[in-house]
């Protein structure tokens, strides 16, 4: 079913750059405020392939100097390309919400484009369409995957895990180290060794993989796909257009993360409880005396989830000094915690539709702590804590062909862009 390929990359000659300065967070998660640092940090920054230093020259902008620059790179030695294909493994160590230490290890390849009806690769959530718009101009314009869609795919007994590590004690590797500005340490080598390449291109065919984020880029390669198709009269599907660079992890490894990402209401009232009580019937409330300030009030909130997990359940926190602890008695089963939040909580108890979350009634803090210190600093009326989802509930929901709905779920670590590009013109 997936088709990923080893490929000759395009990446930084370490002896010419220091890595740390020249990776870049995916485009999506750069505020425009922090572009230009970026962009001052080191001159062969990575940013000068995703976006225009200010927001306002997107619009015009047709990114004709990517091309260039990636070219200029190359005959200085900037950028070189390694004349035998292979998959580059990534391990990133960086330290979870909860203090632990922890490590995950992936790898980039050429992954076959298909269509979602095909249901080889599975999309989560839905897409809009101006920031396609964007991605396909950077596209055309560099005739490379210059960032990666990072997917996850089913790997519970974890066969893959021997052969990815193993590429960290091949000769000649790691082809770098980094550090980013969040603290995740990254080490990226080349695997090569055709019995490894065998495994995991095998194990991976007869399995289908959910893209965890990068939505926009798989949609703009199919896109491009099906452009060049048009233009080129090539359907054959070994085209450089017919693939896209993509990082692949196994959402079961102790190092995937998914994390939850909490709700604020931002200008309804916060009911009184008897109305909570009225509105939200089958569910019961437990309340507790929740003092101190925003990070104090998120760690109580979380360890009282933790007394839910595997139901449905929510803190709410209205900023007054007590959280209450909402389960619902139903038992959860195949249902989405952030779906019966949707309909039963923000819809019901608040009178907020989809049109209003996508209107921006609703915020979606990455962390507990930003939620609380909204609610205690009148960006918001109320908090809603979650507990995160579960590998199962992706595989389980995408499996059917659904999405979840907005802002599900935060993928952690992020994959940044810098480590390895693919260029569609051939080696030589």
């Amino acid at each position: 079913m997936t088709v990923v390929r080893p490929f000759t990359a395009l990446h930084y000659d370490t002896d010419r750059v220091e890595l740390s300065k020249v990776i870049v967070p995916p485009y999506d998660v750069i505020a425009a405020d922090e572009r230009g640092d970026f962009f001052d940090r080191d001159a062969h920054n990575a940013i000068r392939f995703e976006l225009t230093r200010d927001v306002a020259d997107e619009a015009a902008t047709d990114y004709s100097e990517i091309a260039e620059t990636l070219e200029a790179w190359q005959k200085s030695g900037v950028l070189v390309r390694d004349p035998v294909p292979g998959y580059y493994v990534l391990r990133q160590r960086f330290n979870a919400p909860d203090g632990q230490t922890l490590e995950r290890t992936g790898f980039y390849c050429e992954l076959g484009l298909e269509e979602y009806e095909r249901r080889v690769v599975l999309p989560h959530e839905r897409t809009l369409a101006g920031p396609k718009a964007d991605r396909l101009k950077v596209l055309r314009a560099a005739r490379a995957n210059l960032s990666s869609v990072f997917l996850l795919y089913e790997d519970r007994e974890a066969a893959l895990a021997e052969s990815l590590e193993s590429a960290f004690g091949e000769a000649g590797d790691p082809l770098g180290r980094a550090r980013d500005d969040a603290g995740v340490d990254y080490e990226l080598a080349r695997l090569t060794r055709p019995e490894a390449v065998g495994l995991i291109q095998s194990f991976l065919a007869d399995r289908p993989c959910v893209i965890a984020d990068g939505h926009h880029r798989y949609e703009t390669a199919l896109e491009y796909r099906r452009q060049q198709r048009e233009a080129t009269g090539d359907t054959g599907g070994t085209a450089p257009f017919d693939s896209t660079l993509a990082y692949l992890a196994n959402a079961y490894a102790p190092g995937s993360l998914l994390l939850p990402i909490h709700r604020v209401i931002r200008q309804v009232p916060a009911p009184e409880h008897a109305a909570w009580a009225s509105r939200l019937p089958g569910w019961s409330c437990q309340s507790v005396s929740a003092p101190g300030d925003a990070g104090a009030v998120s760690a109580l909130a979380i360890e009282n989830l933790g007394k839910a997990s595997g139901r449905a359940s929510f803190v709410a926190d209205a900023g007054d000094g007590k959280l209450h602890l909402w389960t619902r008695d139903e038992p959860l089963g195949d249902g989405l915690v952030v779906r019966i939040l949707e309909e039963e909580v923000i819809g019901a108890v608040f009178g907020l539709d989809i049109d209003d979350i996508r209107n921006g009634a609703v915020g979606f803090p990455k962390s507990a702590e930003r939620a609380a210190r909204d609610v205690r600093e009148g960006n918001g009326t109320v908090a809603l804590y979650l507990n995160p989802l579960s590998p199962d509930d992706v595989f389980r929901v995408t499996g059917v062909g659904e999405v979840m709905p907005q802002k599900s779920t935060f993928f952690y670590p992020k994959i940044p862009t810098g480590m390895v590009f693919r260029l569609h013109q051939a080696a030589g």
